[in-house]
């Protein structure tokens, strides 16, 4: 009967013939493996497993933080309590400078990253695709990345001057080798069946950097991004203390150092706290976001 014959191939050799309800059944399998269901998570359950714990969190802390005060740990001028640096940030909003700090601050960090991306991206790039760049550059990317960002500060008040353009030649030195051997992470780990695939498609050159070598190192790019922001920020808050000048306005670090002259720990947890916020909300606000949807767009996130 037709049913139990085998099939000849064009080799040859003989085939049993398929089934098409186990081969229905295959398609359905796979259609299913493809397919990520979507549920709209419940606003109580988000609440109760993104919101809850940080506020937790965060009153457990005032909570041993206020009993450190009662306990007399430390005097006074020494540990402020809670209650005195709410009255710090009262007053300094009352008085219209609190958003000034911050303003001036956040202003200079983005601007600053923003151009640590666009030399670092390109000078990633060449120095992962190109091995003689790669030895010549890549030791000195690794070390700048290793050096403590403050130790950039006098030489650029000295080449640059108290100005902004100080501010940004120190948040260059600390972010830019961090997006770069980022991205170089990010590249080299890519599979050389994907770039071989590029190639015989006709992806070379710019061509190849754009469609084939970057959406396939954006994990590690991303990676290097939010690296490359805490380098820049942290790069920010050192020149800010170091570096003081009218001309300059006070940002974070500056309040920082303003506190610690003026012998006033409320000014100095105030200051600690905004460097603290503003880091975290950055991070929040972009980079987790543009995380999230990265991994995601790979089957490596189904739900967080």
């Amino acid at each position: 009967m037709a049913s139990t014959e085998k099939a000849a191939d064009a080799t040859g050799r003989t085939t049993a013939p398929q089934d098409p309800d186990d081969l229905a059944g295959l398609e359905a399998g796979l259609d299913a493996l493809d397919s990520t269901q979507t549920v709209r998570t419940p606003l109580s359950q988000t609440l109760l497993r993104k919101v809850l714990p940080p506020v937790t969190a965060v009153a457990l802390v005032l909570v041993v933080w206020q009993i450190l005060v009662w306990a007399e740990v430390a005097p006074p001028y020494k540990l402020a309590s809670p209650s005195d640096v709410w009255g710090e940030v009262r007053a300094a909003w009352l008085q219209g400078t609190l958003l000034d700090y911050i303003w001036t601050s956040v202003s200079r960090g983005l601007l600053g990253f923003l151009l640590a991306l666009v030399i670092g991206t390109p000078l990633g790039l060449l120095v992962a695709r190109v091995s003689f760049v790669r030895a010549a550059i890549g030791p000195i990317l690794s070390g700048l990345q290793s050096l403590p960002s403050v130790a950039w500060v006098p030489p650029a008040v000295i080449w640059l001057g108290l100005n902004d353009s100080m501010m940004f030649a120190v948040i260059l030195l600390g972010a830019v080798p961090s997006i770069a051997n980022g991205l170089v992470a990010g590249i080299d780990q890519i599979p050389p069946l994907f770039l071989r695939a590029g190639r015989t498609l006709g992806a070379t050159g710019l061509r190849g950097a754009r469609y084939i070598v970057m959406p396939a190192a954006l994990p590690g790019y991303v990676a290097g991004l939010k690296q490359g922001w805490a380098f820049s920020w942290r790069s920010l808050m050192a020149a800010e203390i170091i570096a003081s000048s009218p001309d300059l306005g006070v940002g974070l670090g500056q309040l920082l150092e303003n506190g610690r002259n003026n012998s006033s720990m409320p000014q100095v947890f105030l200051a600690i706290l905004l460097i603290l916020c503003v880091g975290i909300a950055i991070d929040l606000l972009i980079f987790s976001p543009l995380e999230r949807r990265v991994l995601r767009g790979r089957g490596l996130l189904v739900s967080r």
